[in-house]
């Protein structure tokens, strides 16, 4: 438990880092709204990445995560945290972002502890998520609209390939071995769900949309990945 807790406070304070660094950007130096949040949208996934590590029950995950909702919460009520609040467009994205955390803990934990069942979902979503909007509104070709929401064939494609490749890399990372049809086959079904599931969201909903379809696109693929 001791090193549970110190886990969590020392986590705890590399968030509150991110968000000061992410403030320290938007009113200081002036960057952009937009380029604040998938900054931070960025490094809460890659700080996410410490927590199988660093905790080994998901209690302290839901702690940790409940406390910054929490903190999220009173940020749009109080009207803080510019870096990531002041946009011109409703979004949940903020306080989606801890419910898909622990949602893919406790998906690793019934899994056996497969770290993939946390990293893949994660990853995508922090990675793949802002560079497709980054790729979209970069070089924004081909608009198309659906279930609501506009996006474009360039942030899309953006989106596919790099959730392809992390899903690769992910995989020969953690089990070290050779690629075959099959696993090729699933990676490519995990992509191209979760860019569909990236297209169709909209009000930052997509943060509980893309790491909870790449969860269920890897249990129907689970015979040729595991």
């Amino acid at each position: 438990m001791e090193t549970n807790l110190k886990n969590t406070l020392i986590l705890a304070g590399c968030y509150l880092v991110l968000f000061a660094l992410g403030e320290f950007l938007y009113h200081v130096l002036k960057v952009k709204v937009e380029l604040t949040r998938k900054f931070v949208h960025l490094g809460t996934g890659l700080l996410a990445l410490l927590f199988p590590v660093l905790l080994d029950n998901h209690w302290w995950v839901l702690l940790l995560c409940a406390s910054f909702a929490v903190i999220l919460i009173c940020s749009l009520r109080f009207h803080l945290l510019k870096s990531i609040n002041a946009i011109d467009r409703k979004s949940v994205g903020s306080l989606a972002y801890p419910v898909a955390v622990y949602g893919c803990y406790l998906a690793y934990s019934h899994q056996g502890y497969q770290y993939i069942y946390y990293y893949l979902p994660i990853m995508v979503l922090a990675i793949s998520d802002p560079l497709a909007a980054l790729c979209g509104k970069k070089w924004p070709w081909g608009y198309y609209r659906i279930a609501g929401a506009t996006k474009t064939a360039t942030g899309s494609l953006a989106f596919f390939i790099s959730a392809f490749l992390i899903a690769v890399i992910s995989w020969r990372y953690l089990y070290l071995s050779d690629m075959n049809t099959g696993k090729v086959f699933a990676f490519a079904f995990i992509a191209l769900w979760s860019t569909i599931a990236e297209a169709v969201s909209r009000d930052g909903y997509d943060n509980v949309s893309i790491p909870f379809t790449v969860i269920a696109s890897m249990l129907l693929t689970q015979s040729w990945i595991i």
